[in-house]
């Protein structure tokens, strides 16, 4: 059995490799919960690469229905075609377009699936695939066919936690919640990343970046691409280690805070902590 090691792009944790070689091993979907810029949907594209397998994704929108992912049957242009005399009208299978799953099911080796932000759609679309990523088949009834998978493919399910999933279709996953990576593992992201960069530019910045997460009340924390993406800037303008070792967290918003920051409510919120702080400094 080929096993998930990571790549030399993706820093998997030893549980994260763990969580995909269970779930590959037990023939189960791969449900990856965690917080935003944790890496849940670029796992899926990790795996392919590192398996040298096909990567199929299916981003979930909240108007998405679960038969979209087997197959559409475009009933209207059927008709059209019916009026105009068409040849093709004769054929059903003219108008049954195949979804994600159906493309998973009948690639020529075992793609990995990925079902992006399943928990976007209507409570019901998780309990509407059961059976087909249970049984890995599924009936077309235009054209009474079954299509069944030639080989199973590794099925990763991505979920934000904006809506409860059914406890059905949690029964049929391998659970793993990607934890939000330590100071010891955001090193080795960096050092993929950003191979040779200074050692205390990264210490300072990391300082900045943890500081910042654990402020009480902040909205949307910083994530590991809005750190990665911040990083670039600093190197971009050229500002040093020295730059932000002179700052006090506690009194001023750091450089481009703007890669970090999203929200002007948190904006606001280190801007009225950095007057309390200044108040309590001159009383």
């Amino acid at each position: 059995m080929q096993r998930f090691e990571g790549t030399d792009s993706y820093v998997a944790s030893e549980d994260l490799q763990v969580a995909v070689n269970a779930a590959i091993a037990l023939e189960r979907p791969l449900l990856v919960k965690g917080e935003p810029g944790t890496g849940k949907t670029i796992l899926a594209h990790e795996i392919a690469r590192a398996l040298g397998r096909d990567l199929i994704t299916w981003t979930i929108k909240s108007t998405t229905k679960a038969q979209q992912g087997l197959y559409e049957y475009d009933a209207v242009s059927r008709l059209r075609d019916g009026q105009l005399g068409d040849e093709r009208v004769h054929d059903i299978g003219n108008y049954i377009k195949p979804g994600k799953l159906w493309e998973a099911f009948t690639a020529p080796a075992a793609p990995v699936l990925l079902i992006d932000e399943i928990d976007k759609a209507d409570i019901e679309f998780p309990n509407d695939l059961l059976l087909e990523l249970d049984r890995m088949e599924f009936y077309v009834y235009e054209t009474r066919q079954v299509i069944r998978a030639r080989e199973r493919p590794i099925v990763v399910i991505t979920s934000n936690n904006e809506k409860e999933l059914p406890d059905a279709f949690l029964r049929r996953c391998f659970f793993h919640y990607i934890r939000f990576p330590d100071r010891e593992t955001m090193l080795r992201i960096i050092d993929v990343h950003f191979p040779g960069l200074e050692r205390a530019l990264i210490h300072e910045a990391l300082s900045v970046f943890f500081d910042i997460r654990e402020v009480p009340g902040v909205k949307k924390r910083p994530s590991t691409g809005e750190l990665l993406d911040w990083l670039k800037l600093l190197l971009a303008e050229e500002i040093s280690a020295e730059v932000l070792q002179s700052r006090d967290p506690r009194k001023l918003i750091p450089p481009l805070a703007g890669a970090l920051l999203k929200h002007e409510e948190d904006v606001h919120l280190l801007e009225r902590l950095a007057f309390l702080h200044r108040r309590e400094r001159q009383s």
